[in-house]
Formats: C-alpha cells, sequence, structure tokens
C-alpha cells in the first residue's frame, strides 16, 4: 500500500505542475490533495497546524494570483475589464478549440474580441490581446514557482518529521 500512496502523491504532484501550465488540469487543488492522500496512506502526523496554515496561504495566494496577474497584463496593455473577461475564457476555451496552439491564441483573440467590441482599433485590440499573453505567461511562472515551493515545504515536513 506504500507504494500506492507515492504512486498517488507523486501522480497527484505531476497533474498539478502540468496543470499549472495546461489551465483545464486542477493544478495547484492536486497539489493541496496530494497531501491529504499521504495522510490517509501513511500518516497525517507530520502536518500540524504550521503545514496547514503555510500550505493554505499559497492555494489562496496562488488562486488570487492567477486572475489577477493575467488580468494585470490585459490592464498593462491598455485593456478593459470586457478583455479581461474575455481573454480568461480564451485562456479556458482556446485549447479545446485550437489544441496546438490554443492556450496562447485563446487569451489573445479573446482579449482582441474584447477591444474590438469596444471600438478599439486592431492595433490597440492586438496591443491588449499581446497583453494578456505576457500576463498568462508570468501567471504560468508563478504558479510554478509556488507550485514548486508547496512540493519541497511538503517534503521538507515529511523528512523532518
Amino acid at each position: 500500500m506504500a507504494v500506492l500512496g507515492w504512486i498517488l502523491v507523486i501522480a497527484l504532484f505531476v497533474i498539478g505542475m502540468a496543470g499549472a501550465v495546461y489551465p483545464v488540469l486542477p493544478g495547484v487543488l492536486a497539489v493541496y490533495f496530494a497531501f491529504f492522500v499521504y495522510g490517509w496512506f501513511f500518516s497525517f502526523e507530520p502536518f500540524g497546524w504550521l503545514f496547514w496554515t503555510i500550505q493554505t496561504l499559497i492555494v489562496v495566494a496562488l488562486l488570487i494570483a492567477d486572475y489577477a496577474v493575467g488580468a494585470w497584463g490585459v490592464k498593462k496593455f491598455g485593456g478593459s475589464k470586457l478583455s479581461v473577461w474575455l481573454s480568461t475564457i480564451g485562456i479556458i476555451v482556446g485549447p479545446f478549440l485550437i489544441p496546438a496552439f490554443g492556450l496562447i491564441l485563446g487569451p489573445l483573440l479573446g482579449a482582441m474580441i474584447g477591444e474590438l467590441i469596444r471600438g478599439e482599433s486592431p492595433k490597440q485590440a492586438f496591443k491588449v490581446g499581446v497583453g494578456s499573453v505576457v500576463g498568462l505567461f508570468s501567471s504560468i511562472v508563478v504558479k510554478i514557482v509556488l507550485q514548486l515551493a508547496m512540493i519541497i515545504i511538503f517534503f521538507i515536513w515529511v523528512i523532518s518529521f
């Protein structure tokens, strides 16, 4: 059972890290759930209130930052709230509609459509679309760093117990 437990924990870590790049996967929630899987298979004893507080704060920060950093990219390049919403929808829908390039084209086109609806020029709409992609990549970097921190903290806690 110990081998199965570790396989599930590692699989959830891998899914979580993949979710940092591919928004359809659960990302940070998979990493967080891995801690529970470890506890169910082995023991919750290594995890005290400090562990859960740190990990939960990272999850909350990640969930807020995920949206905020993407929105920042759109806003920084002069985009509207409509463009933020449509670029977010593009991030989710894009990979399904255009499998190979949807992760980039989805938010780009979503933000551009938002600006064109508002009556902005195609040049400005493209600029905001680029901003949404910059925000997306910035968000991916933040997610990767914070999720890696969660995993490292987990191993430190487990090894030091």
